[in-house]
């Protein structure tokens, strides 16, 4: 049986693993329903999950509903609103033509993630950890397409894609910071109770707050997700699996271990593409794995 304290490192590689099913599926509705549209998919479908699984950890949990403090509540919103900023900043990283850039600087995540931690939360780092972080988001830098020349090069990294990617990791880094800062105000006496409360409100802030923009600007894309309901309930539900698993794993280690491990999301992603495009792996990006595995490796070191 694992230990409670040692929890989080089977629910980070679920949650990375649950991601990837979650991406596969948004990226076949967003052929149908735009970008927009299978974000929302995200959120509404994955509600009744979130609701259900608030009402057992409840009712089977062993621990009463928590009061829910102020501290709490603006946690969720710091949460729930830099997590929405970050998912549009990556879009306008990738509108701008330079997805490849966009996405490095978005993995600054885990960077920022460490630095915000310890300057809001209090959190600390050993040599081992940074160590760690470094590792693997070189490897993540790795696994990015190659320019074609010096010049090529220069002209990615000047790109606008390339702050509106950094401008995301930072909103991706503080969504995480939020969540763990909702988990450890709540005085919930579990883990998962903690994780269950912090998300429901804030996923249920997100949906409410994107259907009502979406039903006002572009009612079509709601009446399409309606209508798509096979693929988006799979979508909804393995995304709410993985931010359960996600954000229970917030609730008992610190964010930093918790983003670090998870980018092992990378190499599953990876390994699923290569499968389906049948491409070759070039030495570079045999690096990049190895590296992301290393950095993986490196943090589970330092736990327990």
């Amino acid at each position: 049986m694992i230990p409670l304290s040692g929890l989080w490192i089977p629910l980070t590689v679920f949650a990375a693993a649950a991601q990837t099913v979650r991406n596969t599926a948004q990226r076949h509705l967003t052929a149908e329903l735009g970008t927009l549209g299978a974000t929302l998919v995200r959120f509404l479908y994955g509600m009744p999950v979130l609701a259900m699984w608030l009402c057992l950890v409840l009712l089977f949990g062993g621990s009463p509903q928590p009061a829910l403090t102020w501290i709490f509540g603006g946690w969720v919103v710091v949460a729930a609103l830099s997590q929405m900023a970050g998912t549009a900043l990556l879009l306008r990283a990738m509108a701008e033509r330079s997805f490849a850039i966009g996405l490095v600087y978005s993995k600054s995540e885990v960077i920022q993630v460490a630095l915000f931690s310890v300057l809001f939360l209090g959190e600390t780092l050993s040599a081992v950890a940074v160590g760690a972080i470094a590792v693997a988001t070189l490897g993540v830098v790795l696994l990015t397409p190659r320019p074609p020349s010096l010049a090529g090069a220069r002209r990615r990294w000047a790109d606008p894609a390339a702050f509106y990617g950094l401008a995301s990791g930072s909103a991706f880094a503080v969504s995480v910071v939020g969540y763990r800062g909702a988990n450890l105000a709540l005085d919930a006496g579990s883990p998962f109770l903690a994780a269950a409360e912090t998300l429901f409100w804030s996923q249920l802030l997100q949906a409410v707050l994107l259907c009502g923009w979406l039903l006002v600007r572009s009612p079509a894309i709601v009446l399409g997700a309606l209508r798509q309901w096979r693929v988006s309930t799979f979508a909804g539900i393995a995304g709410a699996s993985a931010s359960l698993a996600n954000v229970t794993a917030l609730a008992l280690a610190p964010a930093s271990q918790v983003r670090t491990l998870i980018l092992i999301e990378v190499v599953f992603s990876y390994f699923v593409s290569r499968r389906i495009f049948r491409e070759s792996m070039s030495h570079r990006e045999l690096a990049g794995i190895i590296l992301v595995m290393a950095g993986v490796v490196l943090i589970l070191s330092t736990a327990g």
